[in-house]
């Protein structure tokens, strides 16, 4: 009982921003390391890989991202009004992004090289801002019907 009252219960509009920011900022994030990769080579090397790794997101969104950015979507939607915040997330998720991280530290102290690894950043980066827009899309139209889902 005093557990459920610490828990900090927030409304799906919040839950629904949080995930949208979170994909926003971590896709800004993962793209501006890969920007800086590419401006250390040469323009006629880095233009090609950077549109590479444009095409790459685009496909990546339409394939991956946004089918799990809508099946988060319907998640959050059945979720009771009141909600701990973190639930933003499923805990399998949670999980996922401790892999990522721990495969992102891996791969930035491998040998290989960085305008590599910035296309790879700049597809994950690329479709996780991209797929971020789902959850905005949900809020404007949550904001002009005042009902979330």
């Amino acid at each position: 009982m005093l557990l459920n009252r610490l828990k900090p219960g927030v409304s799906k509009y919040w839950l629904l921003t949080l995930a949208g920011l979170a994909w926003s900022t971590t896709g800004v994030i993962l793209c501006r390391l890969a920007y800086r990769w590419f401006t250390a080579i040469r323009w006629n090397g880095a233009v090609p890989l950077g549109l590479v790794g444009i095409l790459m997101a685009s496909a990546t969104y339409r394939f991956g991202f946004s089918k799990i950015a809508q099946k988060n979507i319907k998640r959050l939607c059945l979720l009771t009004e009141r909600t701990c915040i973190f639930a933003f997330q499923t805990w399998r998720g949670y999980l996922i992004i401790g892999l990522m991280i721990l495969l992102g530290i891996t791969l930035r102290s491998s040998m290989i090289p960085r305008y590599y690894l910035a296309v790879l950043y700049t597809t994950i980066g690329g479709a996780l801002f991209l797929a971020s827009f789902s959850y905005y899309r949900l809020l404007w139209q949550a904001v002009i019907r005042k009902d979330p889902c």
